[in-house]
């Protein structure tokens, strides 16, 4: 397999601060949004009211590729309590998040900057932080490869940038 660059995930200390530095109603739907769905940017930025299933408080997203051409591939994101009231209030009120790719990232980096975050983050960082954190949770690989969107696991698996302290933490705790 060719080499793939690895970004690093954000610690849970540096999520919560970026989560915390959130002001306005934008910066928590567009930050919370990403960290507790692993919405791509472009899943993100073209978010519709149609895409909301409300009863059974969970997205719709069409991603990337598919067998049929662009934005075929469906797949299911259930609603965190954090950001399910922030997703009802914006969509009550709009008919799409209204909010551009580019705007989105500019937003990541404002956020983090203010969180005193020193490193580069980008939706796709975040992306990534949903991945690993969701593991420590507890989820398994498949139900994290089907809520990412990935066709094969070992797309799924370069999300898991688990440091050798995670890794010998979880190893103590199961073993």
């Amino acid at each position: 397999m060719a080499y793939q660059y690895k970004r690093e995930p954000l610690t849970q200390d540096e999520a919560n601060r970026l989560a915390n530095a959130c002001h306005t109603h934008q910066e928590r739907l567009v930050i919370w949004v990403l960290l507790d769905t692993g919405l791509r940017v472009s899943e993100l930025a073209n978010l519709k009211k149609d895409n909301i299933d409300w009863q059974a408080h969970r997205l719709t997203v069409y991603g990337k590729g598919g067998p049929y051409g662009s934005k075929t591939k469906r797949r299911i994101i259930p609603l965190s309590s954090r950001i399910q009231p922030l997703i009802e209030q914006h969509f009550s009120l709009n008919d799409n998040l209204g909010i551009q790719k580019r705007t989105i990232q500019r937003l990541v980096k404002r956020v983090a900057n203010e969180a005193q975050i020193s490193r580069n983050v980008t939706p796709h960082v975040l992306r990534h932080t949903f991945a690993v954190l969701v593991v420590q949770k507890g989820i398994s690989l498949p139900s994290l490869q089907r809520l990412l969107g990935h066709d094969r696991l070992v797309t799924t698996e370069i999300y898991l940038n688990l440091s050798p302290e995670e890794v010998i933490r979880e190893f103590k705790e199961k073993w």
